[in-house]
C-alpha cells in the first residue's frame, strides 16, 4: 500500500479502507502531525451557516426571466453563429444564458458533493491524527457547499441536471483511487484548483448578488482545502524519484487533459440544445471550428480563467517538468506564471469574505489579522 501511495512524509501514512484496527493501534495516538494546525484552527475564523440568514439569504429575489445571470461570453456555444442566429428573440436568449448556468452550477453541486466523500475517504485511511483531523474538517466543510449550491439552484432554478459524463468519470475514478496521491492530486489540487478559478470567475461575472456572495463565502473554505494539496506537494515532490515524479506527472496530465478537453464541451450538452430546438451535431461542427488552441491560449490569458490556475497550480507544485510543459505551454506561458508567484486569483477574494464572516462570527472581540497562507 505505502509504495502504491508514493508517500515521502509520516503524516500522508495511509492504511486500507477497511483496516480500522491499525487506527488503534497505541503508538499512533502519540503521534501527531502539526503542520495542519493552523488550518484546522482558521476554521473558526471562516464559519458559516447557509441556513442561517445572518450569513446567506437564499429568498433573495432575481428576475430570472428578464436578466442573464452571466454574460454572454460566459455562453461559448452563442459564439457559433448558428446558436447566435436561432436566439435572436432576446429573451429566449436571456433563458438559453440561465439554462447553461444552470449546467455550470450543477457541475459545481456534483463536484462538491466528490469533495465530501473525497474528504470523508481520506478520514477512513490516513493514520495520521493532523491529517485525519484536517480531511474530517473538510468533509464538515464540503457538506455545507453541498446545502449551499442545492439551496441555490432550487431558488434560481427548482432542481439541478444530472452530473455531466466526464466530470462523473473522472470523480468516481478520484473517490475510488486506492492511491492517497491520486486522491491528493486530482481532488486537493486539481479540482479544488478549478473550483477555485471558476468561483472567482464567477464572482467577477456573475449579474445576481447572492450568488456572488455565494461564491465568496465557498472562497473562503476552498482557499484553505487547496493548501492542504500544497502542504502535500511541498513535503512530496522534491523527495520522489524521477520514475515518481513520472507517475504523479502522467496522473495529474491526465486530470487535466479530461477536463480541459471535456467539461465545458458542447458533447456534455446535447439535452440543452435540443430543448431549445438546435441540432446537437451542428453546434459540435461549429463549436469545433471556433474554438481551436489559439482560443483557447487566448482566453487563458484571463487571470481567473479556471483552467490558467490548474496550470498554476501544478506548476507552483513542482509537478510540471520538461516532460510535460510543452502540453501546458499550448495554453500558457509558463515563465508568465511561474513571475506571478505563490498567490492565486481567488486568495484576495477569499480574505475579503474571511473579514466579512469575522465580523459576524467575533463581533464582541477584536478581529485578527486574515492569512490563508499554508505554512
Amino acid at each position: 500500500m505505502t509504495d502504491k501511495n508514493i508517500t515521502k512524509d509520516a503524516m500522508y501514512d495511509a492504511v486500507a479502507p477497511d483496516d480500522f484496527e491499525s487506527m488503534l493501534e497505541l503508538d499512533r495516538y502519540g503521534n501527531r502531525s502539526t503542520a495542519f494546525d493552523k488550518i484546522i484552527s482558521a476554521t473558526h475564523d471562516h464559519f458559516w451557516d447557509p441556513l442561517d440568514k445572518n450569513y446567506i439569504d437564499f429568498d433573495e429575489p432575481f428576475d430570472m426571466e428578464n436578466q442573464a445571470l452571466v454574460p454572454e461570453d460566459m455562453v461559448v456555444a452563442l459564439s457559433t453563429d448558428y446558436v447566435s442566429n436561432h436566439l435572436s428573440d432576446p429573451k429566449e436568449r436571456i433563458r438559453f444564458i440561465n439554462e447553461s448556468a444552470l449546467r455550470m452550477f450543477s457541475s459545481i453541486l456534483h463536484g462538491e458533493q466528490g469533495a465530501l466523500n473525497l474528504s470523508a475517504s481520506l478520514c477512513h485511511v490516513l493514520k495520521d491524527q493532523g491529517a485525519q483531523e484536517y480531511a474530517a474538517n473538510q468533509t464538515r466543510e464540503e457538506a455545507r457547499h453541498v446545502t449551499a449550491f442545492a439551496k441555490y439552484i432550487k431558488a434560481r432554478w427548482g432542481r439541478p441536471v444530472e452530473c455531466g459524463p466526464t466530470l462523473k468519470a473522472l470523480l468516481i475514478e478520484i473517490i475510488g483511487a486506492p492511491e492517497v496521491y491520486k486522491k491528493i492530486i486530482g481532488m486537493q489540487m486539481l479540482v479544488e484548483g478549478l473550483a477555485m478559478g471558476a468561483f472567482a470567475t464567477f464572482y467577477v461575472k456573475l449579474n445576481d448578488p447572492l450568488g456572488k456572495k455565494l461564491m465568496q463565502l465557498v472562497m473562503t473554505d476552498e482557499a484553505f482545502h487547496h493548501k492542504f494539496g500544497k502542504i502535500w506537494a511541498d513535503r512530496t515532490i522534491p523527495k520522489l524519484s524521477a520514475e515518481e515524479h513520472a507517475i504523479i506527472e502522467d496522473w495529474a496530465a491526465h486530470c487535466f487533459q479530461a477536463v480541459l478537453f471535456n467539461l465545458v464541451g458542447p458533447n456534455q450538452q446535447r439535452d440543452l440544445y435540443e430543448s431549445f430546438g438546435l441540432d446537437p451535431d451542428k453546434v459540435i461542427a461549429e463549436f469545433a471550428q471556433i474554438m481551436t488552441d489559439e482560443v483557447r491560449r487566448d482566453s487563458m490569458k484571463e487571470q481567473t480563467n479556471i483552467f490558467r490556475v490548474l496550470v498554476k497550480t501544478l506548476l507552483n507544485a513542482g509537478i510540471i517538468t520538461d516532460r510535460t510543459k510543452a502540453f501546458y505551454g499550448m495554453y500558457v506561458d509558463l515563465e508568465e506564471l511561474r513571475m506571478e508567484g505563490d498567490r492565486m486569483v481567488g486568495d484576495d477574494i477569499a480574505e475579503d469574505g474571511i473579514r466579512y464572516l469575522q465580523a459576524i462570527n467575533f463581533k464582541d472581540r477584536d478581529s485578527k489579522p486574515v492569512s490563508i497562507a499554508a505554512e
